[in-house]
């Protein structure tokens, strides 16, 4: 059984850095994974400094947004099972309006209100115990049916008509997390790094002479399934069953759990996307999930949902389904994959 998440990162940059070069890269934990941070092309003293405030920033929205740890999050989330409104900050509202939104556009398969089906089944913890939750607790949750949709936000203060609700946004965090990141390194003049928190990654600029490149994870064997170059402005995504899960016999059970069914997704091993934008952190984090719950039969009209054009799914069996856009920009590692472009 596999605990944590930083065991398997589902990016990571490839190559090592040569003491020549003026790379600067720094590592910590946050979110529940590792996180590193590389500068390329400055001194290590202002680069050091850049890095600093980016960990502080990582630490102050990770306290903010916890699910289950005393958080602004988790007071919100007991005002809601008590019936009651809370006062929120400012951030703390756009977020919930930028993910309410979010869950709209994918048609609920991105639900951050779930959060008690998440915790029962044993994921809101740092360790978990394999053990399936009782089928009637599970239809419980899903009749009940939270959503996004059910909050009231008026100006400061947020309540919901649907006391089920309890939000976790940790398929939001990281994307959000990344956003920022890169708003404080440009607003330092650092225009060449690679944000990587537990494979969501997004590039600035490049590194020298040539692009960021990065891998993806393969979900079954150690090292990469593929790998590509990222551009000024992406992010890329990875959404897995490798990373937080337990088994029960020979079924394995992820913490990416199907809002409609109650039960965590099981004919998926990974999505991966890749995204643009003033918005690519966010869309590189929640935008992967409605395509992992729609399986090999929704993914692609999820992806138009999303306004995805770069996806990747790899199924049950290994086989690995990519948009052509995305195939263009690969270079498959693991040169036995099959491949099928959709």
């Amino acid at each position: 059984m596999k605990s944590r998440l930083f065991i398997l990162l589902a990016v990571w940059l490839l190559s090592s850095c040569s003491s020549k070069e003026p790379l600067y890269q720094e590592q910590g934990y946050v979110f529940g994974t590792l996180v590193e941070v590389s500068i390329y092309g400055e001194s290590e003293a202002r680069a050091k400094q850049a890095v600093g405030e980016v960990m502080q920033e990582f630490q102050r929205l990770h306290t903010m947004l916890h699910a289950w740890q005393p958080s602004e999050l988790s007071d919100l989330n007991a005002a809601i099972a008590g019936g009651e409104s809370a006062a929120v900050s400012e951030e703390m509202v756009a977020i919930l309006k930028d993910a309410a939104q979010l869950s709209k556009q994918s048609h609920g398969m991105f639900n951050p209100a779930i959060g008690g089906l998440v915790g029962l089944w044993g994921f809101h913890a740092d360790e978990f115990k394999p053990v399936q939750p009782p089928d009637q607790d599970i239809a419980k949750w899903v009749a009940e049916n939270p959503q996004m949709s059910d909050l009231s936000i008026v100006r400061d203060r947020v309540e919901s008509k649907n006391p089920a609700v309890q939000l976790d946004l940790g398929g939001y965090a990281k994307g959000y997390a990344l956003d920022r990141a890169a708003a404080l390194l440009r607003k330092r003049g650092i225009n060449n790094a690679l944000i990587n928190i537990g494979g969501n990654v997004m590039a600035l600029g490049r590194r020298g002479e040539r692009p960021w490149r990065v891998g993806i994870q393969h979900p079954r064997k150690s090292g990469a399934l593929a790998s590509l170059e990222l551009r000024d402005g992406e992010a890329i995504g990875t959404s897995g069953d490798y990373q937080r899960y337990f088994m029960v016999g020979d079924v394995r059970y992820c913490h990416l759990i199907n809002p409609h069914t109650g039960y965590p997704m099981q004919a998926v091993q990974a999505v991966t996307i890749l995204t643009h934008g003033p918005r690519a952190g966010v869309l590189s984090d929640a935008a992967s999930k409605p395509l992992f719950m729609s399986g090999v039969k929704g993914w692609r009209n999820a992806a138009k949902l999303m306004d995805l054009d770069s996806a990747m799914l790899v199924d049950e069996q290994g086989r690995v389904h990519v948009t052509a856009d995305l195939q263009k920009r690969l270079e498959f590692t693991d040169k036995n994959s099959s491949v099928e472009v959709e």
